[in-house]
């Protein structure tokens, strides 16, 4: 991949003198949905598939991005002491740009141009975060090139902040955070109200994790993701005037149950009862692994999909169907939704010997009823950003 990359990159800019190439993951969470801004528990893993850049320092006030996956779109050029978004002018290259303009915000000062090719083998709009990947991989190479003090945990900061402020999504910390801290065979067991984390080892003995991609394209900036979030918020304050908390994460199921009519509006209560409800599901699951009990980890994993369906109404005719016929295969222990919804992702845990029926009963159901095909991936779980 490497030698491919690099001679992409002397075609596109000509010469491959000081380039150096990186990669970024993508990610998947395992449970723990839209749990993330609403100071919860969320549990998400780093995969093996994600987002390659070769890049190099190029002397001028000029960066230039090229995507050999948007070849199309030609060359990205944008003055380094001039950034600003414009989804039409630029693009994919906005992510990148967005990081730039947050580094020289926090006095990490980019002084120069950079040349920067960039691959990615994540399924795009898929919902397993190749925008962070983008994001996370574009700091870490800029880390790496101009030699900025910054941890991972900076970095995913710092790719959050990105797309909060320059591209105008108001993400949770999750992707980002599961991106640079990725650990090879661990998925991340992360409280997002206070970054407090560990690493939990995934031990599937005989069961593989295969996510289907339901080829719906969405972008979270056009979804209704925003409007989730504040429906959230909205439930919060109507609880914060019977009871002190910052955030819906720190209440028990029992909690909410006890408080909830003060919210006053059935959707918004219904909103918060999934961000309760998940949380307590996500501490359960990681409880249920650390006890090798895949099967109650599979279970939960169903009990979350419902929710997401019923109550958050962010998974739509695509990711029902996914899921709802996986639960019909012999073999499948857990299946959700996965990412923020309206499109994207399902994940699932299936037997080993079960995958190549999984994948075709899935598969043609898919196509039967939608009209238009699904892929599917079978899936490592893989380490954090690094320099190839």
């Amino acid at each position: 991949m490497k030698e491919k990359l690099l001679a992409e990159f002397e075609r596109v800019f000509g010469g491959t003198e000081d380039a150096r190439v990186f990669f970024a993951p993508g990610r998947v969470n395992l449970i723990g949905e839209h749990t993330d801004y609403n100071g919860g528990h969320v549990f998400p893993c780093a995969l093996t598939i994600g987002t390659y850049a070769v890049a190099r320092k190029n002397g001028m006030d000029t960066c230039r991005m090229f995507s050999l996956n948007f070849e199309d779109q030609g060359i990205h050029a944008f003055d380094i002491n001039d950034i600003y978004y414009d989804k039409e002018e630029y693009d994919w290259a906005n992510y990148p740009m967005g990081v730039i303009a947050m580094l020289n915000e926090n006095e990490k000062r980019v002084d120069e141009g950079i040349d920067m090719l960039v691959f990615g083998n994540i399924p795009n709009s898929s919902g397993l975060s190749s925008s962070a990947s983008l994001e996370v991989l574009t700091a870490f190479a800029l880390r790496e090139l101009f030699g900025f003090e910054m941890s991972l945990i900076d970095i995913a900061l710092l790719s959050q902040k990105a797309e909060n402020k320059f591209i105008g999504v108001n993400c949770g910390i999750m992707d980002q955070f599961a991106i640079a801290m990725g650990k090879k065979d661990n998925a991340i067991f992360l409280d997002t109200a206070t970054l407090k984390y560990e690493y939990a080892p995934i031990r599937l003995s005989g069961a593989k994790i295969v996510i289907a991609c339901s080829n719906k394209k969405r972008g979270l900036g056009d979804s209704k993701y925003n409007e989730r979030r504040s429906e959230c918020e909205a439930a919060l304050a109507s609880i914060q005037t019977k009871k002190n908390i910052k955030a819906l994460g720190e209440l028990s199921t029992e909690e909410f149950e006890a408080v909830k009519d003060v919210i006053g509006d059935e959707v918004k209560t219904r909103r918060a009862k999934h961000a309760v409800y998940e949380n307590i599901r996500t501490l359960d699951a990681v409880a249920a692994l650390k006890a090798n009990d895949i099967e109650r980890f599979g279970r939960l994993m169903n009990e979350s999909h419902v929710s997401l369906r019923d109550d958050y109404e962010v998974t739509g005719i695509e990711l029902d169907t996914l899921v709802e016929t996986a639960w019909t295969v012999p073999g499948v222990i857990g299946s959700r939704m996965t990412g923020a919804g309206f499109g994207g992702c399902t994940v699932s845990i299936v037997k080993e010997e079960n995958v190549d029926d999984f994948i075709k009963t899935v598969g043609d159901t898919y196509l039967s009823k939608i009209g238009y095909k699904a892929d599917f991936y079978v899936v490592d779980i893989g380490d954090g950003p690094t320099e190839l």
